[in-house]
């Protein structure tokens, strides 16, 4: 049967996709504007947005198993609302959503209250879900290594109790890992809630270390207070977006994403390698600049 990918061009749906390829599965992807979607042979592409309510009923159709992943937007809650009543309405109850660590304690930010509602939703419709709660991506630094690059300071104000970045790859790996355990399944599972995390829990100073080590010269952290941080982000989003990027900085700082005894060793099993590590996105992305 066929596995839909909503978001199946961003950051983590492209590696889902090209995962689910590797593992023989039939794959539909729902994109916006069908001509821009660089997807791999093989892949049948729909036309339309989380907003379209024929698009996702013709994307839905002969679907036995959804990946739900919502871009953070002002219409988020709307837009998961009314995938998973159309894709209940089209006899689709496996699910695997993207919702984010934490989701139910941190709910003073928007997009983490917005997922907390949908994974109560999967609950209360009773869907056979994996809801997968990851922490802080990794592959976000790569909008500010220019400035830890350039200026020395690493900006994100992450603070001292910890974040266990994860990076998309294995996030993508085990998406497509829960996807086929659900799609594959004789039966109805039971709902599954998985952290997925990093290997290492950082700090601010720690992640400055990193680039410093890998660097060769100083990086210094730039400190807890939001403020800056929330105006380098109104530079390039919206500033409702950057506030809100703001107040979960303020999470990080107040709470950090800190792994449950286990989680990392359990995603180590599930995939049979190790989790890609910060030191390696660093590395990685310090030589492709030094490329160039």
């Amino acid at each position: 049967m066929t596995i839909l990918v909503t978001g199946a061009t961003g950051r983590v749906g492209r590696h889902l996709v090209d995962q689910l390829l590797k593992r023989g599965a039939s794959v539909r992807i729902l994109t916006r504007d069908r001509s821009k979607a660089d997807v791999p042979e093989g892949v049948e592409v729909a036309e339309g947005d989380l907003l379209d309510i024929d698009a996702v009923r013709g994307a839905l159709s002969g679907v036995r198993t959804l990946f739900l992943l919502n871009a953070v937007t002002g219409d988020e809650f709307t837009q998961a609302i009314l995938t998973l009543n159309l894709a209940k309405e089209a006899g689709v109850e496996r699910v695997v959503y993207q919702s984010v660590f934490d989701a139910d304690g941190a709910v003073n930010v928007p997009h983490f209250a917005v997922k907390s509602g949908a994974e109560r939703m999967l609950a209360a419709m009773g869907f056979s879900a994996t809801i997968l709660r990851p922490a802080y991506f990794i592959e976000n630094d790569a909008m500010i290594a220019d400035m830890v690059v350039e200026h020395g300071v690493y900006p994100v104000p992450i603070g001292s109790k910890g974040v266990a970045m994860i990076d998309t790859r294995d996030l993508a790996e085990i998406a497509a890992i829960e996807l086929l355990r659900r799609d594959q399944a004789h039966g109805k599972l039971p709902i599954e809630t998985i952290n997925v995390v990093g290997p290492d829990t950082l700090t601010g100073s720690q992640v400055a270390e990193i680039w410093s080590d890998v660097l060769g010269r100083q990086v210094a952290y730039g400190g807890d207070d939001p403020s800056a941080f929330e105006g380098n982000m109104a530079s390039f989003m919206p500033k409702w977006m950057a506030y809100e990027m703001r107040v979960m900085a303020e999470r990080y700082v107040s709470d950090g994403m800190v792994p449950e005894d286990g989680d990392a060793e359990r995603l180590t099993k599930l995939l049979g390698r190790p989790l890609h590590s910060y030191r390696d996105f660093v590395v990685e992305l310090a030589a492709g600049k030094t490329a160039s």
